[in-house]
């Protein structure tokens, strides 16, 4: 049976620390190793929290599935910021571009439900909804009316 440690790391910067030392000891595997497989795996997302999952077998072999940080998360790291706004609807907190949005969309692809990247960017308009940013210079249900409209269908034809 194999055994499974979930834990939240910072992404590239994992170390044998806790949380990671302290799950992993017991289980006889190489730490070293699992905390560079960690941070190969995970440093495109320096500077943000990333779910890891470490899966353990009973000849202690051991996998690391990574996981993506919340469509939040990447919006902040993407606007530089630090959190979003206190009053959404009213204050506004920074200005995601429609390749900022496709980025961010391809990033979350895999965890998304959307099928084409048109829509995948739409959900992440919805995110901004909360956040307090705008899209291209407008409010979020704006930016998606013009995606629905076509607008950007040059660069969401992929």
């Amino acid at each position: 049976m194999a055994d499974v440690v979930e834990v939240l790391v910072p992404g590239g910067r994992a170390n044998p620390g806790p949380p990671l030392g302290p799950s992993l000891g017991p289980l006889g595997i190489n730490i070293k190793k699992v905390v560079d497989e960690i941070n190969n795996k995970t440093k495109d997302y320096n500077g943000m929290t990333v779910p890891v999952k470490i899966i353990v077998d009973a000849s202690r072999n051991f996998t690391v599935e990574v996981g993506t940080p919340p469509t939040s998360a990447l919006v902040l790291s993407e606007l530089k910021l630090e959190k979003g706004s206190g009053t959404p609807n009213t204050n506004f907190v920074g200005d995601l571009t429609i390749e900022q949005a496709i980025k961010v969309a391809q990033m979350k692809r895999d965890a998304m439900l959307s099928y084409t990247l048109k829509n995948a960017v739409k959900e992440v308009a919805g995110t901004c909804v909360s956040m307090g940013v705008t899209l291209e210079g407008k409010k979020p249900k704006e930016f998606i009316a013009e995606v629905n409209a076509g607008k950007y269908d040059d660069k969401l034809s992929q």
